[in-house]
């Protein structure tokens, strides 16, 4: 091969590799925290999400879903959230439009999550609500009751307690939460995921007159 021809494939063989060579940085320097390259909050399997116990024939009407979130670090966020499955839909619309308007949510992990267990029991102090987590499904009874809560079939869903906490007279939960509209991450009214679950025909615990339950949502199936 005459010289010169030589040197202009050495050239562009050099180009090309130069050229590769910065596709794949690229692809390495992707911005933790963007939604191609997100933060894993939870990263569990069905098994390890229904570890806290509940009867069988709940257990086998949940699905774990994996979810996409704006945070308050300003970052993209990956969690799992288990729901009935015939709730997966609605659920996955309500967190598109929550990622869409930024709407920060704090994390999105079960109950049955290891960070939550405590000497032998799963979320019996209320660990999740206390770090401001969003879960669904937990096998439990009403905050001071007896009866089943939607929570224990998978029909609700709790979004950033501590921005939008449970008040009973002179109960807050979690305890010394404030409920104030001006801060992010606060269920109103008129905020695109209250809509959302509401235009899907869920109730928000917002709206109920003998108590609130700001961060709250459900949808009774039978």
């Amino acid at each position: 091969m005459p010289k010169k021809y030589l040197l202009f494939f050495l050239l562009f063989l050099t180009a090309a590799l130069c050229g590769c060579a910065a596709g794949l940085s690229g692809v390495r320097e992707m911005p933790y925290g963007s939604l191609r390259n997100p933060i894993i909050d939870s990263d569990i399997t069905l098994t390890e999400a229904l570890k806290k116990y509940s009867p069988p024939e709940f257990q086998k009407r949940q699905k774990l879903i994996e979810v996409l979130y704006y945070s308050f670090d300003g970052k993209i966020h990956q969690g799992q959230l288990v729901i009935d499955k015939r709730l997966v839909g609605a659920i996955g619309k309500v967190f598109r439009v929550a990622l869409k308007n930024r709407f920060p949510i704090a994390s999105v992990i079960p109950i049955s999550h290891d960070r939550f267990f405590k000497d032998g029991k799963w979320n019996e102090d209320n660990q999740s609500m206390l770090s401001n987590n969003s879960a669904g499904f937990n096998y439990r009874t009403v905050t001071g009751g007896t009866v089943l809560s939607m929570h224990a079939y998978g029909f609700a869903i709790d979004i950033n307690p501590v921005q939008n906490p449970y008040i009973k007279g002179e109960i807050v939960l979690p305890t010394g939460a404030v409920y104030d509209t001006r801060q992010p991450g606060t269920l109103t009214e008129n905020c695109p995921v209250v809509k959302t679950f509401k235009r899907l025909g869920w109730t928000w615990g917002g709206n109920w007159e003998s108590l609130k339950d700001y961060q709250h949502f459900e949808k009774v199936l039978r």
